[in-house]
């Protein structure tokens, strides 16, 4: 139900990172949140490390974190593919108009939003695991786990993959997909040479037989590194818990044991800094978005992969242009229409892209010579930085246009949102 001053009040399910970014934009669209959080408390302090697009940091930046996010982590600029045997195949400048993204740790991020939550007074409530909803005529009641409800106008789903939200909207939705890939990471103190030392690039290798990760970090104080290893099997978070971490560290040093600098990398690699990351998992097309008062956002509804390096970023971009909408359609439903319309052909392209770069992470010997060899020519033409990453990383929200309803007659997947002049 609304607020006594007339304000719309939305249920947001799930306190990751899209489900703090949604309250926040919501705040700034003039809707009330409340956040819940399954867990009995906050993840600060947990996860792993991902990179934030300019595209992201632009979504972050319209609900005022942009000088919080721009102080933690490091900014990486350049990318380079190279083969796995000390050449580079192709270099991705970055776009000079552009800022560089950022590489930061998951409880960085956490730690900026909880931490602005709480100066906004946005409310955060742990032990919450939603379990049911029911939809009147005035509003909307989430049932929790634990005996709890809450009404509301609005429920949003930002409970990621696995997402309660997503089953409730449509119960044959489908559940994301194993990409065939398990994740290992760590950190080195190994020194790296030239501009690679500096920090300032990003270095991707496909190797003799995984694809290898690293950059170095800041004043010369070691490399991070990460390895996708080919592994049919997902295998249970209990499973990988089941092997040490030297173990792991061993397996990658030998999948890795002809590559170049992987070797050199791995060979001074701190076990106790290892991490292994069984989810890498991508979401299918889910049909529907909406449905009633109910709507996702971020991952329940489109997480690419890791290979897209797009994740958080096309996250919090959606948070915010679901707001936009719901600020300049007073009907939710036509909100949520127009919402979708902005954003599924944008997440979908990107899932799809990240989805060819997983099999192609995941071939064989014959489909990674296949790659060293066509990389060079595929970089110089179709494949050129101003194509692949204008339009991924340039990508810009227009907070101050208003969002209009779906174009007239359109019905589901054919639905356009359009933008005043």
């Amino acid at each position: 139900m609304s607020t006594s001053n007339g304000e719309k009040r939305a249920l947001v399910i799930g306190g990751g990172i899209a489900g703090p970014v949604t309250a926040l934009a919501l705040r700034k669209a003039g809707v009330e949140a409340v956040v819940f959080e399954a867990y009995e408390s906050s993840a600060e302090g947990i996860g792993g490390t991902f990179m934030i697009a300019p595209n992201g940091l632009d979504a972050l930046a319209t609900v005022g974190l942009g000088a919080e996010v721009g102080a933690i982590g490091q900014p990486i600029g350049p990318m380079l593919i190279e083969d796995g045997r000390g050449g580079v195949l192709a270099e991705f400048a970055g776009l000079p108009d552009l800022p560089p993204g950022r590489v930061m740790r998951r409880a960085e991020l956490y730690e900026v939003l909880q931490r602005r939550l709480r100066e906004s007074g946005i409310e955060v409530r742990y032990g919450k695991r939603l379990v049911g909803a029911e939809e009147g005529a005035d509003g909307i009641t989430a049932r929790f786990a634990d005996g709890d409800t809450a009404t509301g106008d609005l429920l949003i789903g930002t409970d990621g993959t696995r997402s309660t939200v997503r089953t409730l909207i449509d119960p044959a939705a489908p559940g994301a997909q194993y990409t065939g890939l398990l994740g290992v990471g760590g950190y080195s103190p190994h020194r790296l040479p030239g501009r690679a030392g500096r920090g300032e690039t990003m270095h991707f290798a496909n190797g003799a037989r995984a694809f290898f990760g690293y950059w170095g970090l800041p004043d010369g104080a070691g490399t991070a590194w990460f390895s996708n290893i080919p592994q049919p099997e997902q295998l249970t978070a209990e499973q990988v818990r089941a092997v040490s971490p030297e173990e792991w560290l061993r397996r990658v040093r030998d999948l890795h044991a002809d590559d170049l600098p992987a070797r050199d990398v791995l060979r001074e690699a701190a076990a106790d800094t290892v991490e292994v990351f069984p989810r890498l998992e991508i979401m299918p097309s889910v049909p529907h978005w909406y449905r009633g008062r109910m709507v996702l956002v971020g991952d329940s509804a489109h997480a690419p992969s890791n290979s897209s390096g797009q994740g958080v970023s096309l996250a919090v971009e959606s948070a915010v242009e679901l707001a936009r909408c719901l600020r300049d359609l007073p009907d939710h439903t036509a909100a949520f229409a127009a919402y979708e319309a902005l954003r599924r052909p944008r997440v979908e392209k990107i899932a799809a892209n990240a989805a060819r770069t997983n099999n192609q992470k995941s071939s064989g010997p014959v489909g990674r010579a296949l790659f060293r060899l066509l990389a060079p020519i595929a970089m110089r033409t179709f494949l050129s930085p101003e194509k692949m990453l204008r339009p991924v990383h340039g990508h810009r929200i227009d907070w101050d246009r208003p969002a209009l309803p779906v174009a007239s007659g359109a019905t589901g997947r054919q639905r356009r949102a359009v933008t005043a002049p």
